[in-house]
């Protein structure tokens, strides 16, 4: 049993892998806001209760006194209600070398053994786990004189149980994830419509692709952002090219079409009356060869390919010595010598088919007409938008020129499918449609170097 084969998973659209993107930065992002701001509010609480604690310890410092006897005593005013209520978690220590020990009535029933003596101005601040859980003390030791002045070595104590610090640590981390989360919510609501706005353009030139589609519009006429004016403008003479291709071979169809009536129709002529087998015969290959140049020269004219926006640049250099050596040898007997002028790495901006067709029509005429001199010049033109130079070509022969008022009637397209110019016998209708394709112009005109006739060929930059 055969099993089908695996879907493809569908490709996440731009908005969808900008908005994870985004999320996943966003929320990595606030995390570690959260835990910084976490930390910090840990360490300023525990400061706080170091603080408080230390202040605590001050107050009662200030009111023990130690009589002439040397009797320790404290005040019974605390410096906090909750030294007096039993269980309240916040508790007050005096002890002393010879075994004095004083606690507040918040203390009682619990032990407080860990409270040690300190050496007089010596202070502790530590976290102390105890069987009741654990307790922040904060101790201080101290020298207190007596009225005879003599010296009495205490050490203060005062100690907060961590559930009040906890509350308070807790408080802030619920409160502060609560905001972090309305801000994440807002901030990717946010997100999404600036990537809605940011994609628009996109989303514009993919309903106006859908109008050309649908031949309600002819260009992708926009306007559009900056990034994408290139593709848009290829995407434009990639429509164009297609346009002209199809044109292209609807016009050479019915050249063709037209052109093959008259010989078909002698042909069925021939074999409907009655004659020579011999002359018969003779007739309908002559006929057959015709039909076979007319197919061979509309097909050479449908293969004109035209410009690619993506096609690499040819090298002419190597194809015009291949192309003129070929020629000295069928025009031998005319001695044509002819002369290069290319310019170093000059290419064609388009395909090998075309450069040939375009330079092969127009060299091949110069060598029919010229005397004895033929003159190929290349050169690029300037560099284009796309970083891409254009062509100039021109070939001159030192031959009987054109005349100015035939230059506009060789240059006009016939409507036969045998498109023979008169006075120059070139195939300048495959040049024409080939220069059209690349956008580019056909200028022809009297060689002032050589006397004769001057085919000029300049081609934009892709």
């Amino acid at each position: 049993m055969e099993t089908a084969p695996p879907t493809k998973r569908r490709p996440l659209s731009l908005a969808a892998r900008a908005a994870l993107a985004t999320g996943f930065a966003l929320a990595a992002f606030l995390g570690l806001t959260g835990l910084a701001q976490n930390k910090a509010n840990y360490a300023s609480e525990l400061s706080a209760m170091h603080d408080r604690l230390h202040n605590y310890t001050l107050a009662y410092i200030a009111g023990t006194d130690i009589t002439r006897g040397g009797k320790v005593t404290v005040p019974d005013s605390a410096p906090n209600p909750d030294f007096s209520r039993w269980g309240s978690g916040l508790y007050a220590i005096i002890i002393g070398n010879d075994g004095f020990r004083w606690e507040s009535s918040s203390a009682l029933d619990r032990n407080f053994d860990f409270v040690r003596m300190l050496s007089p101005g010596e202070t502790a601040f530590e976290p102390v786990e105890t069987r009741s859980g654990k307790l922040y003390v904060f101790s201080w030791g101290v020298t207190l004189d007596t009225t005879d002045k003599r010296s009495v070595p205490l050490t203060f104590a005062v100690a907060q149980t961590e559930d009040q610090f906890e509350r308070q640590v807790a408080t802030y981390r619920r409160t502060q994830f609560l905001w972090l989360a309305m801000l994440g919510m807002m901030l990717m609501l946010l997100q999404l419509f600036l990537l809605r706005w940011s994609l628009l353009p996109l989303r514009r030139v993919s309903s106006d692709l859908a109008h050309i589609e649908r031949g309600t519009r002819d260009h992708l006429d926009g306007p559009y952002p900056m990034e994408l004016t290139v593709l848009t403008r290829r995407l434009n003479a990639f429509i164009d090219s297609e346009r002209e291709q199809r044109s292209r071979y609807r016009d050479t169809l019915a050249d063709l079409a037209h052109s093959l009536k008259t010989p078909l129709a002698v042909v069925r002529s021939q074999l409907e009356t009655d004659g020579d087998a011999h002359t018969l015969r003779g007739d309908i290959l002559d006929q057959v060869r015709k039909m076979d140049e007319i197919v061979a020269y509309q097909l050479s004219r449908a293969a004109t390919s035209g410009r690619r926006t993506i096609a690499s640049e040819e090298p002419i250099a190597g194809h015009a010595e291949d192309l003129v050596q070929s020629l000295e040898k069928v025009y031998a007997a005319k001695n044509v010598l002819c002369e290069f002028e290319l310019e170093d790495g000059v290419a064609f901006p388009g395909e090998q088919g075309d450069l040939l067709e375009l330079m092969g029509n127009l060299v091949e005429n110069a060598f029919k007409w010229a005397k004895h001199r033929v003159l190929l010049t290349v050169r690029t033109a300037p560099q284009g938008r796309s970083g891409r130079r254009g062509l100039e070509l021109i070939v001159e022969d030192d031959g009987p020129g054109i005349p100015d008022e035939k230059i506009e009637k060789i240059l006009q397209r016939g409507v036969r499918g045998d498109e023979r110019v008169q006075g120059h016998g070139i195939g300048l209708s495959i040049v024409q449609d080939i220069i059209k394709a690349y956008q580019g112009t056909l200028h022809v005109d009297h060689s002032e170097e050589l006397g004769g006739a001057r085919f000029s060929v300049s081609i934009p930059p892709a």
